[in-house]
């Protein structure tokens, strides 16, 4: 297995995790299990140490460790323009005060980006940036000429 596809498969197992939780703490209210939450995340970890070492091309020369460096600078130079931006907006929906009277507030208290909804963007956040910097490896190893043909 090639690394970027080892890549591709833990940004699924992350995306995967973030379905199991959504759904043990959204949509099975009346089933508080966070031990199956817990025991999820450890089985994840234990297969992509597994998956891990099926990967085959761990030659680490010159021209990797600078696809590596570069897709790695990329990927946090795009991250952290949207993680700030979601911060940003994160926090300017938790500071928001409305102005309307009182009685009214008490209707519009469900909200759709509120604070509990945060962790589940984090974790679609971090996510992303897993794709993010597949995607740069991909790019940064065609322009270096790393791989001959490519599988991914």
């Amino acid at each position: 297995m090639k690394k970027n596809s080892f890549y591709l498969i833990v940004g699924c197992i992350a995306l995967a995790l973030l379905a199991i939780f959504w759904y043990f703490v959204e949509v099975s209210v009346e089933v508080h299990r966070p031990f199956i939450i817990e025991a999820a995340f450890i089985v994840a970890i234990v297969i992509i140490y597994f998956v891990r070492k099926r990967v085959t091309d761990i030659n680490e020369d010159e021209r990797s460790a600078k696809i590596t460096e570069q897709a790695a600078v990329r990927t946090f130079q795009v991250f952290w323009v949207i993680f700030c931006a979601f911060s940003i907006g994160a926090v300017m929906q938790i500071l928001y005060v409305p102005t309307f009277p009182r009685e009214h507030f008490e209707f519009h208290t469900q909200e759709l980006l509120g604070p509990k909804m945060m962790g589940y963007f984090q974790l679609g956040l971090l996510c992303l940036m897993f794709f993010l910097y597949v995607a740069f490896r991909i790019y940064y190893a065609r322009k270096y000429g790393d791989w001959e043909t490519d599988e991914e």
